[in-house]
């Protein structure tokens, strides 16, 4: 796909989904800011990818604050945004009468509240046919012990991307949700045991976990003319995860 002289931001782009999100637009040609909390993952991204296509900007995208230093950043440079991947996220899992008000904030904040004003802040920085791709997860569907948190996340980010893909159609904006299931990230590594990969694995029909480059390519896909026509729906990339067993 050739998404030369493109312009795309996405958010949470220093590790993981969005690392390789960003990679992959670079190699089509693209113009992309990355963000992050953290200007050592940001500055070891650069090093990385190593492109002066790419663009990093220092924001905590859970609160307004941080969302005013990407909207700043954006509209100084002029540009119109092709594509918005609203990726950051973090994830913590326990029953919910362990749960704390501190998670409940934090997954909140960071995974809803970030994602819902980083878009109704960038909305006026879009043109018109552009892509915004969510990304959710499978656990939106899925209702595994320990999960609660999490999933409620995910669960109103769909939500908010539906109502987002009627919203916008009048400017041929098309918002689309890619939901992974268990991929080999960084997050997944800080927020399972080593233990519980085999048992992850093994619960996909492919028996294995999935890397970020396939859920970079499915991002790409939503945001190339390819899906012209697809607005408004959940892209499933889980290996079978959702599926295996119910044949």
């Amino acid at each position: 796909m050739n998404f030369k002289d493109k312009n795309v931001v996405i958010t949470g782009g220093s590790t993981g989904i969005g690392f390789a999100t960003a990679q992959a637009f670079i190699n089509a040609g693209a113009n992309v800011w990355i963000t992050s909390r953290s200007a050592g993952n940001l500055q070891k991204a650069a090093e990385k990818i190593n492109s002066p296509q790419l663009k990093t900007v220092v924001s905590d995208t859970s609160n307004l604050e941080g969302i005013s230093i990407l909207e700043k950043a954006i509209a100084e440079s002029g540009n119109k945004l092709d594509a918005l991947f609203l990726n950051a996220g973090i994830a913590a899992f326990a029953p919910i009468e362990q749960a704390t008000e501190a998670e409940f904030d934090a997954q909140f904040n960071t995974n809803v509240k970030g994602h819902f004003f980083t878009l109704q802040k960038l909305i006026p920085h879009l043109a018109d046919g552009s892509a915004v791709i969510f990304t959710s997860s499978v656990v939106a569907t899925a209702s595994n012990i320990g999960t609660s948190l999490y999933s409620a996340t995910k669960g109103a980010l769909n939500k908010i991307a539906q109502i987002a893909a009627n919203e916008l159609a009048e400017r041929k904006i098309r918002v689309n949700i890619v939901s992974p299931g268990p991929i080999q990230t960084p997050g997944l590594e800080y927020a399972l045991p080593a233990e519980a990969k085999p048992h992850l694995a093994a619960a996909t029909a492919l028996q294995r976990i999935g890397d970020a480059e396939e859920i970079a390519s499915t991002v790409l896909f939503l945001a190339s003319d390819a899906a012209s026509y697809i607005n408004g729906t959940d892209i499933v990339v889980d290996g079978g995860y959702l599926n295996y067993g119910l044949k």
